[in-house]
């Protein structure tokens, strides 16, 4: 069977609008995606459907097709997204009202099943985290476009892969292969130069990187590439940055298989083409991953700017000041932010930020009554007073949180244009993971040494996962990883990120990647929509870590 062609046109509720016309204008495509949903964006999409039962899809995807649809017709492309958020039915019906004015013969079929939220009272979205199969059927009965609510990311290439190839749920090597390919495409750009950690180094033109594709075989082998002539690049690297994001250990659990990311091997296949091979797959774990969304309380954030002299003497005054307000709020953190620079040549470079963030049930408790304390220091604090922004009332915050039920325990089903549901079951073979430590290469032998940042060494990408974050190391040759597989320990990690000195932390090798993986547990809190810390989504996370100065041999320098 001919080669699979899969791309991706969105990594996010968000991004590029035009990115779907220029993956069906740009080359040729047997499939489309899109990925539209996060952790956060199951939040706003909740927020929306209280206030509209026939919302909780991503709009922008229906704006999109409006031109792309009659371009895939052409093209004979089909469109596979996880666009329907909350609502697939709904999104799938007004594709085919959108489909009938623009005089389409199109079948539109959706996903269903992972709405869990009447079983988790007070949940305001409750979602199992669906795999490929049911997208499969939709596909295999002849869907044109497939709208689905949560699936996984990877679920997205998964699914079309099964069809087009007749793969049964058994077949694991060749689904975590297609696992793999999806779990690098599903972010579109991050695959092709962008958020690259040596994004400074070869002179690529990453102004505006092309969305990537996979080149997928039977054998579940794939390559990663993208359309000819749009910006941006596929190396080894960018392929690597991206298959550490977001996972949690050397075996990436789905509900379709678990991936082996240990087996994984990269090789570069030309300009622009990394060639994925040797990824093995074991049966998915017992459980499905449900993610629940909440509404948390009430938040308020004021930050203070103190300029020049005496920054932490007027910090303390601004909090003894404000301390009466706050006595009673639940949930009150400051942070101290020395951006300040002596004898700076800038009032802004000369500047420091105090940042108060409150958070309690009740909404008054960290509305205006205590944005209103601020701001009534302004004549009576420390010199040179003034905020960033004006406070106002208190805004409502989500929390997030993983629970896991028995695949049996959720009815998936594709339904198809015509309105027939066709049943998915669930996986018949399921094992408990488990990661034992993998042997560590040699060290290499000592030698002189220089106190420098490890990202003149080391790549790192870094995000979240509910209350988590992860962030992954890796180096490009095998001396530099020889170093690191020895160096990076947790406890040196805790020591340059200090912030993670007293949580969990497990460090999981991927040793074909010459690839470390580290998970912070609770370093985020509640997750994003809590807004725990200062880079909410752990993004930059990974960079900090580089920017840490260490003691690195000069060999590798």
């Amino acid at each position: 069977m001919k080669t699979l062609r899969i791309g991706n046109a969105s990594g996010f509720y968000g991004d590029r609008f035009d990115a779907l016309r220029e993956m069906l204008t740009g080359g040729e495509l047997d499939v489309v995606t899109g990925d539209y949903l996060a952790e956060l964006t199951m939040l706003i999409l909740g927020r929306d459907r209280l206030k509209d039962p026939e919302a909780g899809y991503a709009r922008t995807f229906l704006r999109q097709l409006e031109e792309g649809l009659g371009l895939a017709r052409e093209r004979g492309v089909r469109i596979v997204a996880n666009a329907g958020g909350l609502n697939p039915a709904g999104l799938a019906a007004r594709i085919r009202e959108l489909a009938g004015r623009l005089g389409l013969d199109i079948r539109v079929a959706h996903v269903e099943g992972d709405d869990l939220t009447a079983r988790h009272p007070g949940s305001l979205a409750a979602h199992a985290y669906l795999g490929g199969f049911g997208i499969a059927a939709c596909l295999r009965e002849g869907a044109d476009v497939v709208v689905t609510g949560r699936v996984t990311d990877a679920a997205l290439v998964t699914g079309p892969a099964a069809a087009h190839f007749g793969w049964g749920p058994g077949e694991y090597d060749r689904l975590a292969g297609a696992v793999v390919a999806g779990h690098v495409l599903e972010c579109g750009t991050q695959a092709t130069g962008g958020n690259y950690a040596f994004f400074a180094e070869g002179g690529h033109d990453l102004r505006r990187p092309g969305f990537p594709l996979a080149e997928l075989h039977e054998d579940g082998t794939a390559v990663i590439t993208k359309h000819p002539g749009t910006g941006g690049f596929v190396d080894v690297g960018t392929v690597t940055a991206q298959l550490l994001y977001e996972t949690q250990g050397a075996r990436y659990a789905g509900p379709d298989v678990t991936a082996r990311l240990d087996t994984v091997r990269l090789a570069q296949d030309g300009p622009d083409r990394v060639r994925i091979s040797g990824t093995r797959g074991e049966a998915p774990p017992p459980t499905l991953k449900v993610g629940l969304n909440r509404l948390g309380g009430f938040r308020n954030e004021v930050v203070f700017v103190l300029t020049g002299l005496d920054i932490e003497a007027k910090a303390a005054l601004v909090r003894e000041q404000l301390e009466p307000q706050l006595a009673k709020v639940t949930d009150v953190r400051w942070d101290l932010a020395r951006t300040d620079r002596p004898d700076a040549g800038t009032e802004e470079t000369a500047s420091a930020l105090l940042r108060l963030v409150v958070r309690d049930a009740d909404q008054e408790a960290v509305g205006r009554a205590l944005s209103g304390a601020a701001v009534e220091l302004a004549l009576a604090s420390y010199p040179g007073f003034h905020v960033l922004a004006p406070p106002g009332k208190g805004s409502p915050y989500g929390v997030f949180e993983d629970v896991y039920v028995p695949h049996g325990s959720v009815d998936h089903v594709a339904v198809l244009d015509d309105g027939r549901r066709i049943p998915v079951a669930p996986a018949q073979e399921t094992a408990v993971l488990d990661s034992p430590p993998r042997p560590l290469p040699e060290p290499l032998p000592p030698g002189p040494t220089r106190r420098a940042p490890l990202g003149l060494v080391a790549g790192a990408r870094s995000g979240d996962k509910g209350g988590n974050a992860n962030v992954g190391v890796w180096v490009r040759t095998d001396e530099a990883w020889r170093w690191l597989a020895h160096t990076l320990t947790v406890d040196r990690l805790r020591e340059l990120l200090p912030e993670t000195a007293d949580l969990t932390v497990s460090r999981h090798d991927l040793p074909h990647l010459r690839a470390l993986n580290f998970v912070v547990e609770g370093i985020l809190g509640e997750g994003v929509a809590a807004q725990h810390r200062f880079d909410p989504q752990a993004k930059a996370l990974g960079e900090w870590l580089r920017s840490r100065h260490l003691d690195i041999p000069e060999a590798l320098l």
